[in-house]
């Protein structure tokens, strides 16, 4: 059976005004590990007022609310939906009766999910405590609270400053009896995030209490610690009003940015953000008589909707990655960009029914590369985060150009695309010289080689666009470096070490060489060459049996727990986004009934109108952008090209309105519009492909005697050549290869295969003469996950550096490490130490103390140093410390001794969780 792929174009309609937003219930995904949140937000709002029922930073509250809890300690204005990582929650209120406090613990209160509502642009809440109703709405903006009092008695304001994360800079301006102004600069997940807002009530209050330090001639509160309490007496049911207004520049920026609400009519602003939905959630209009999958549709839409968030004020400035400002001309500027998340399908759907903000986003990445020397990889708040692999801005960029999207400079987007892939950093050293990235160069090394060769080639089809062939060429070849880490014998994409395949290798085994993944969740990320990954696996038949086994193994991985790693089907994760192509993998080998089963199966199963309606973490719309698309019966497996893969509609109807005011219909007998169905051609464009580099074997890294390397190619036809770099070994330069090789000393050694006239990238090893035949038995038991090439990695001479991941260190956890050395004989001993590792993000901790003791017949020991660490828990930058000491002794024996930190304590995100001690070498002189 042939699939059909399609390019749209659309004709002429009329959209009629419906409430599609009466089906969103922002409940979805505020449950299990959705992490969403039920507050108030117009599409892509610089607002989103939502109230925080945890302020510990833990995992499953990154939203700030969690709906298994039930105290809220307040209601802020900035929210991240479905990330993985916690931040935002600024300018938080709460409002009280009686004596205020600033302890979260008694401003706080208990609330049933009985009293609360939210629907699109509206939530509200009884809290228990006071019999307070809280009802909130908001525009771009600006969030509009409306507190209803109960009771009669004095009722309060309270704004804590140090809500959520750490403050590092807080001013509260009073400007008059109902206007003050607050400039929030915080540190979280943003390094470095900048909120000015503008707090206007509808009555006059006063401040009755502080925590701060006040500057009276000035009417300015400031400092690192800050709250105040804003009070009046109130009747029962007296109702008081407050309209907050955010800038990222400047209070000039929030006092004009005020200006978007002008009234205290609630009702009035409520309306108004009901009206944005359903402008925006018109786009696509469903026809089912399922009131479920409705509300499961359009929450989905809801949510790719929430951002990117638009990030400047009402006259265009704002607050670029110099941390300057500037002014937007022609286009609006945004933040909050998940791009390893959303390139997927947010961004594909985003070509569909938004090009305006497609254009908007690209000029956006075009600014942080100009203010701050590169594209977004994963930016918020005006800051660089790091978080996640990649660089797939060029993703978003490609598929807008090969869509025809105009707006933005082709040739900029071009030149800093190309700026982004030719960087020194995060393993690209390594894989432009060698094609491919190591475990010994840096960690997830199989995810960036796979991800990083995706967008080579959608900076290629860039360079094909604007007539740049030699680009084209290169990133063309780059593009192929896939094949340099997929190994045809056993059918999966592997990591590499020291110049071989890494072992032992379970395609199941969740390790740093992979990004929120394993084996068989990256096997199959080669969409800009499916054809050659079908070819690699030796044809049709023997992909689907690949295909088929993965979503028949058994559902469970193996190493580190992968908590992303949810919605098993087999081995495929749809909790995750590196799966998310891979049902639709079936349509390229014309199985499109099983790319149907697998679509409809994930439809029902994995998204319901529930709390825990997300089978993972929404990640800002990807998620939900899986289920609209699909949902319509298409997803682009290959943003960057205009084909959008085919399957059945799960709806019986489905119509999408353009920006121009023309529509697609879509059916589950077909489509109708001016739709041109292409047939699926999956011709190579006339480029060389490249050859595998080879494989260099060896028992492992460093060797006591001698040891055997094995050089060979994955066709065993090719040609391969080496030779020894160590110049002064007086060796021949390049040696056809043609049997093992044997070593006696330490050598780096170089190949590479030859088939015909072409040649692969060279590659290389290196093997070290262990300085000593040293034994050694380790009495605790190290984390599979963190071996360091096992026991005697910790005295073979080769030091581990800051870079933990890539495997040279060894980890123990929930325990004290001891160790006993044995050095053969009776030896002089000037010095011993050992070297050991902290990153507290990542619970390694140093020990507490290490202690040194001799033997001379592994029986009896001498204590003869204890050293306590002096490195603070609390330093987050990683740091390597060698616990030493000078001594003048004899011994055969040596015991090292290091006391595990334990107990994670309380100031810690990963709060009573076990500390890991890291180790590499011991060191004996």
């Amino acid at each position: 059976m042939r699939i059909f792929l399609f390019s749209i174009l659309f004709i002429t309609s009329t959209v009629f005004s419906q409430d599609f937003a009466k089906h969103v219930n922002p409940f979805i995904g505020t449950g299990g590990h959705g992490h969403t949140f039920p507050g108030a937000t117009v599409p892509y709002g610089m607002v989103q007022l939502s109230p925080d029922t945890r302020i510990d930073g833990s995992w499953d509250g990154c939203s700030g609310y969690h709906y298994s809890d039930n105290l809220i300690y307040g209601f802020s204005h900035t929210h991240l939906n479905g990330t993985g990582v916690s931040d935002y929650g600024d300018i938080m209120l709460m409002p009280t009766m009686g004596e205020p406090s600033f302890d979260n613990k008694i401003y706080s209160s208990t609330f049933s999910h009985d009293n609360e509502r939210a629907s699109a642009g509206f939530y509200s809440v009884t809290l228990d405590k006071h019999n307070i109703d809280v009802r909130l709405t908001t525009s771009t903006r600006v969030g509009f609270h409306e507190y209803t009092f109960n009771e009669n008695g004095q009722a309060n304001i309270i704004l804590d400053l140090n809500h959520r994360d750490k403050l590092l800079e807080g001013r509260i301006r009073i400007i008059d009896d109902k206007t003050i102004e607050v400039l929030r600069r915080s540190e979280a997940w943003a390094r470095d995030q900048y909120v000015y807002a503008r707090i206007e009530f509808n009555v006059p209050l006063v401040i009755n209490k502080e925590k701060t330090n006040y500057k009276s001639e000035e009417k300015i509160y400031e400092g690192v610690e800050l709250a105040l309490s804003f009070s009046k007496q109130v009747k029962k049911g007296e109702k008081i009003l407050v309209k907050v207004s955010l800038s990222p520049t400047s209070y000039d920026g929030a006092k004009l940015n005020s200006s978007e609400i002008k009234h205290w009519d609630f009702g009035k602003i409520k309306k108004e953000a009901e009206s944005l939905w359903n402008k925006e959630l018109s786009k696509i209009e469903v026809t089912s008589n399922d009131k479920d999958k409705l509300a499961i549709f359009y929450t989905a839409l809801y949510h790719t909707m929430m951002q990117p968030n638009i990030a400047q004020d009402l006259d265009g400035k704002y607050r670029g990655r110099d941390n300057k400002i500037h002014t937007a001309e022609g286009f609006d500027y945004y933040t909050v960009f998940s791009l390893w998340d959303t390139f997927r399908g947010a961004h594909p759907l985003y070509t569909l029914i938004d090009k305006k903000r497609t254009s908007d986003y690209i000029n956006t990445f075009i600014k942080q590369y100009e203010q701050g020397g590169r594209l977004p990889v994963w930016e918020l708040a005006s800051n660089e985060t790091d978080c996640m692999i990649g660089y797939h801005s060029v993703s978003v960029i490609a598929d807008a150009m090969v869509k025809g999207i105009k707006g933005f400079d082709y040739e900029k987007a071009f030149e800093a695309s190309k700026a982004s892939a030719m960087r020194d950093v995060l393993g690209l050293e390594a894989y432009k010289k060698n094609g491919f990235i190591s475990i010994d160069d840096d960690h997830e090394s199989v995810s960036k080689t796979v991800e990083y060769a995706y967008d080579d080639w959608c900076i290629a089809q860039m360079a094909m666009l604007l007539g740049k062939q030699q680009d084209y060429q290169y990133f063309m070849k780059r593009s192929q470096s896939w094949k340099n880490l997929f190994d045809s014998e056993i059918g999966f994409i592997r990591p590499k070490k020291n110049g071989g395949w890494d072992k032992p290798f379970n395609p199941r085994e969740v390790n740093n060489n992979f990004t929120e993944g394993n084996a068989w969740q990256y096997t199959f990320f080669v969409p800009q060459d499916i054809k050659g990954m079908i070819e690699a696996y030796g044809g049709n038949e023997k992909f689907e049996r690949k295909l088929d086994e993965m979503f028949n193994s058994e559902s469970k991985t193996t190493g580190r727990e992968q908590v992303d790693v949810t919605g098993l089907i087999g081995q495929y994760a749809h909790g995750n986004e590196p799966s998310h192509h891979m049902a639709y993998l079936y349509n390229y080998i014309g199985k499109p009934e099983k790319t149907k089963e697998k679509v409809h199966y994930i439809l029902n199963e994995f998204y319901k109108n529930t709390p825990d309606g997300l089978i993972g973490n929404e990640d800002c719309g990807q998620m939900s952008a899986w289920y609209v698309l699909s949902s319509m019966g298409i997803y682009s497996v290959t943003p960057g090209n205009t084909e959008w893969s085919k399957t059945t509609p799960y709806f019986d109807k489905a119509k999408v309105n353009f920006e121009n005011g023309k529509q697609l219909t879509i059916t589950k007998k077909g489509m109708k519009g001016y739709l041109k169905e292409l047939l699926a051609k999956y011709e190579e464009e006339k480029i060389n492909k490249i050859i595998p580099v080879p494989v260099i074997e060896a028992q492992s890294k460093s060797f006591k005697e001698k040891m055997m390397i094995e050089i060979f190619s994955q066709n065993p036809n090719d040609e391969i050549f080496y030779l020894f770099q160590d110049a002064s070994s007086g060796k021949p330069a390049w040696m056809k290869y043609t049997n093992s090789i044997e070593i006696s000393s330490s050598e780096k050694i170089q190949a590479y295969v030859k088939r015909g006239a072409e040649y692969s990238n060279p590659v290389s090893a290196q093997f070290f003469k262990k300085p000593n035949n040293y034994t050694i038995d380790i009495k605790s038991k190290y984390n599979p996950q963190y071996h360091a090439g096992g026991a005697e990695g910790l005295i073979d001479g080769i030091f581990g550096n800051e870079n933990w991941r890539k495997g040279e260190w060894q980890g123990y956890q929930s325990q004290d490490f001891e160790a006993i050395i044995d050095m053969q004989k009776e030896t002089k001993i000037t010095k011993l130490g050992a070297n050991f590792l902290q990153d507290t993000r990542s619970w390694i901790l140093m020990p507490t103390k290490v202690e040194f003791f001799i033997s001379k017949d592994n029986k009896k020991f001498t204590k003869i140093a204890s050293i306590e660490n002096s490195t603070d828990p609390k330093e987050y930058e990683t740091v390597m410390k060698n616990f030493s000491t000078k001594v003048k002794t004899k011994a055969r024996y040596i015991k090292v001794k290091a006391f595990n930190f334990g107990k994670l304590p309380e100031w810690h995100q990963g709060f009573g969780g076990d500390a890991f001690i890291f180790i590499d070498e011991i060191i004996t002189n």
